[in-house]
């Protein structure tokens, strides 16, 4: 297998921007040592590291959950064996951009539930608010310790054809995949022994104890209890809850292991109640308290709104944060930055139509074939219309979902995600890409993973990485 042989079957679409080569087949400098390796391998040698990265996921349950497939729900997560590799100079710019971004974020959500300066100054509308159903009003002048609202983030990045990143969307509910960048490194050193140092990678393995130091500072106590509370087996990031807790070396919890007494949440335990100080809850708002949001979940601790209220337990993210990742919102994260920061963006957004803005929607129907359009509170790639794969009808069906309510929907160019290398049926083929690092935020400040989640889309030619719609992932190594 020789690299002629490689960048020659190698088919880059044109205009696109490729990882591993320049638009004329020239191997970029991060990857000559993969290179190298590659062309001294054999594709029986790399098909056995294939076979081998799969037994693994099937011997650690490394799945997730597809809710609308009649075969069964469970999965394995696809992985390709070839990393994605990122340069020191641009994982700088991601880290600066991302700390920027969720430092204005977070001021933002402060500022919606306490005085609302950036709405009295009309840099956002109010309506795009108080129309918003992320917006929880039972939030109002509620203070989180040490004023974070939001503690864990995964931003979703995308490298357009210019080379530049761009940011897709911002995660702060409950974002997931953080189980899927530690395990495809364990992976990566199974099946590439020695070449992970060779080429100075920067370690993922260290976030659980980052994110539980952060989790623990979060607190007022001196020693406090912290535990994650899960939805349950049922999930689709069950996988992940249960990875994260045995990491972190805390308690695994559902709803009906809490209880709450006298404002002060406390876990059951064979020894009696003991008092619990920071949920990392993986639990949707909806579901946290049904004696405030829904009456009917049993997933949540009723009254821990009262306890969160009284400053006696941290919920990590905040109430509430899903005011801040409405795709409706994002368009204006770019105006956050310069109103709280006074500061330009180091990341820029995707330019985005708001179908409320009759103009907006008007220009949309007009260049629909070049246009993806989302519900404002849409995620995992569901609910999505793609312009230029879509039938007429589909087309036709779809916008009369969005004429309904233009407002609940967003429209942005169809982009062309960069691509990077797979290896597929025995051979190089490129395959679109995006990246979701994470970045955790506690009292002593924001710290962003030196990597995070590469998803792919295993289908040619399609630009739709999530794992709920035939995505897969891969290693993303930054190097030194």
């Amino acid at each position: 297998m020789h690299n002629s042989l490689i960048a020659s079957s190698y088919d880059l679409s044109s205009g696109t921007w490729d990882e591993m080569y320049t638009k004329d087949l020239k191997l970029r400098r991060q990857y000559e040592t993969i290179s190298n390796y590659l062309n001294n391998t054999s594709i029986e040698e790399l098909s056995k590291k294939e076979e081998l990265s799969k037994q693994l996921f099937i011997k650690e349950g490394v799945t997730f959950t597809v809710y609308n497939d009649s075969k069964g729900i469970e999965k394995i997560f696809p992985f390709d064996i070839i990393p994605r590799i990122i340069t020191s100079e641009e994982w700088k710019k991601i880290e600066d951009g991302i700390k920027q971004r969720i430092t204005a974020l977070n001021l933002f959500i402060k500022d919606i539930y306490n005085e609302q300066f950036i709405l009295k100054d009309e840099i956002i509308p109010a309506k795009l608010i108080y129309d918003c159903p992320y917006f929880l009003r039972e939030m109002k002048g509620v203070t989180p310790p040490f004023d974070i609202y939001v503690h864990i983030t995964g931003v979703d990045l995308i490298r357009n054809t210019d080379g530049e990143f761009y940011v897709l969307e911002d995660n702060l509910r409950t974002p997931s995949g953080v189980s899927y960048m530690l395990e495809n490194r364990e992976i990566s050193k199974r099946i590439f022994p020695g070449i992970l140092p060779k080429c100075s990678v920067l370690s993922v393995s260290d976030y659980p104890n980052i994110l539980y130091e952060k989790l623990r500072l979060c607190s007022n106590q001196d020693n406090p209890n912290v535990v994650l509370l899960t939805p349950g087996i049922y999930n689709s990031a069950y996988f992940e809850h249960t990875t994260l807790a045995r990491l972190m070396g805390i308690e695994l919890v559902e709803g009906s292991d809490l209880v709450v007494k006298d404002h002060i949440v406390y876990m059951k335990t064979t020894f009696g109640l003991k008092r619990v100080d920071v949920i990392y809850r993986r639990v949707d708002d909806d579901f946290l308290d049904p004696m405030e949001f829904n009456a009917n979940s049993v997933l949540g601790v009723a009254g821990i709104m009262s306890a969160y209220r009284k400053g006696n337990v941290t919920i990590v993210n905040a109430p509430g944060t899903g005011i801040a990742d409405d795709k409706a919102v994002y368009t204006y994260v770019p105006d956050m930055i310069r109103y709280y920061l006074n500061e330009e963006p180091i990341l820029k957004n995707i330019e985005t139509y708001q179908l409320g803005r009759p103009e907006d929607l008007e220009y949309v129907k007009k260049n629909i074939s070049k246009m993806v359009i989302k519900k404002t509170d849409g995620s995992g790639g569901y609910g999505m219309l793609m312009g230029h794969e879509a039938t007429d009808e589909e087309i036709s069906d779809y916008l009369k979902n969005v004429d309904k309510n233009p407002s609940a929907f967003i429209a942005q160019p169809i982009l062309k995600l960069s691509t990077t290398p797979c290896f597929i049926d025995g051979q190089l083929t490129p395959r679109c890409i995006d990246l979701r690092p994470f970045a955790v935020y506690g009292p002593d400040g924001i710290e962003i993973c030196p990597g995070g989640l590469t998803r792919v889309a295993l289908k040619k030619g399609s630009l739709v990485v999530n794992s709920s719609q035939g995505g897969g992932s891969k290693d993303t190594w930054v190097i030194k």
